[in-house]
């Protein structure tokens, strides 16, 4: 185990100064280059070192690279390194794809994407083009309103993003957002798709709508309201999670992994039913959080719904297992 850890260890280059740096893209221009930038004082820069490490072993054709940002400045501001862990991925000596923050399954996928793909980069070719316009229209069009912007609504990366979120917020506007930073090709193709060269962008219909300047005046002119769709009320809401499949479980955590001992409990009683289900995790929502207790009088956590209607909490699950009636309940007959 300790000679596989060392010869991962030894996968992951480690650039000190930005004259190895470049002398390191002219030596692996013919294969996929990929470059973390990151600091010692950061945890997940420590965890996506690892997920390195292993994609080191698991892709030996790619060249893997780690590079402490503030340690080599000109590096990092030549490539317009704002935060850690920051990934750019390199074919031909030329930058082709960005991956900012601590997203290991984003990053494995770009990884292997970019491996699989030819030496040169998209620019290239004009057909990936078409492709990438294709894309772009589906993603302007994938909400009624949609908001392209550095970071997410949750965590807003740029204080013009945080204040286009506060916005929609105050206005009870519906929107779903995409994160410039985890696709550098979606970045910088939306700037020419909708000739439009900085972010956020907010689309409604698939139509830009403009940036933060012309949200703001439209909020002044109080035109905002008549152009953005609006979010259903909470109860409306309610409605529809509850109902969202035939049987429905509100818990800590999800499917894949419980948060918390009761949510866990429950999940190995429905998984041992056989019948299917869909889950909604109430830690990533805190207005369903709060608003579900009210909604159905029942103040804790997790909450079963079979066609829209409150079954109960983990006790009552326990004793309709016990006597013999959850599974007649759990498909409507009861």
């Amino acid at each position: 185990m300790a000679a596989g850890a060392a010869e991962a260890a030894a996968a992951v280059v480690e650039v000190g100064s930005a004259q190895q740096f470049e002398e390191l893209l002219r030596l692996r221009a013919k294969s996929l280059l990929v470059v973390h930038f990151w600091a010692p004082w950061a945890p997940q820069c420590a965890q996506m070192n690892d997920v390195m490490a292993e994609l080191a072993k698991e892709q030996p054709q790619v060249s893997f690279v780690k590079l402490e940002a503030e340690a080599v400045p000109e590096v990092s501001e030549k490539y317009e390194i704002s935060s850690v862990p920051t990934f750019l991925f390199f074919k031909n000596s030329q930058k082709i794809d960005r991956l900012d923050g601590a997203h290991a399954p984003e990053l494995t996928k770009k990884v292997q994407r970019h491996a699989s793909s030819g030496s040169f980069p998209p620019s290239g070719n004009e057909h990936p083009k078409e492709d990438l316009n294709l894309r772009l229209k589906k993603l302007t069009h994938a909400a009624p309103c949609m908001l392209f912007m550095k970071g997410t609504p949750q965590e807003p990366r740029c204080g013009f993003s945080k204040q286009m979120v506060e916005i929609l917020n105050k206005h009870n506007i519906q929107f779903s957002s995409f994160d410039i930073f985890s696709d550098e090709e979606v970045r910088q193709g939306l700037k020419t798709y909708s000739n439009w060269p900085t972010y956020p962008q907010l689309y409604v219909s698939g139509e830009l709508i403009g940036g933060l300047d012309i949200i703001k005046e439209l909020e002044a002119s109080d035109e905002l309201d008549t152009i953005c769709p609006k979010a259903p009320k909470l109860e409306e809401r309610l409605k529809v999670l509850t109902n969202k499949a035939s049987v429905m479980l509100f818990m800590k955590g999800n499917k894949q992994e419980a948060k918390c001992g009761f949510s866990k409990q429950i999940l190995e009683i429905l998984n041992n039913t056989g019948v299917e289900y869909e889950t909604f995790d109430i830690l990533e929502d805190e207005e369903v959080r709060q608003g579900l207790k009210t909604y159905s009088n029942w103040p804790t956590y997790p909450q079963l719904y079979v066609k829209g209607e409150l079954v109960g909490g983990l006790d009552i699950v326990k004793e309709l297992r016990d006597n013999g009636e959850l599974l007649p309940v759990l498909k409507g007959e009861n």
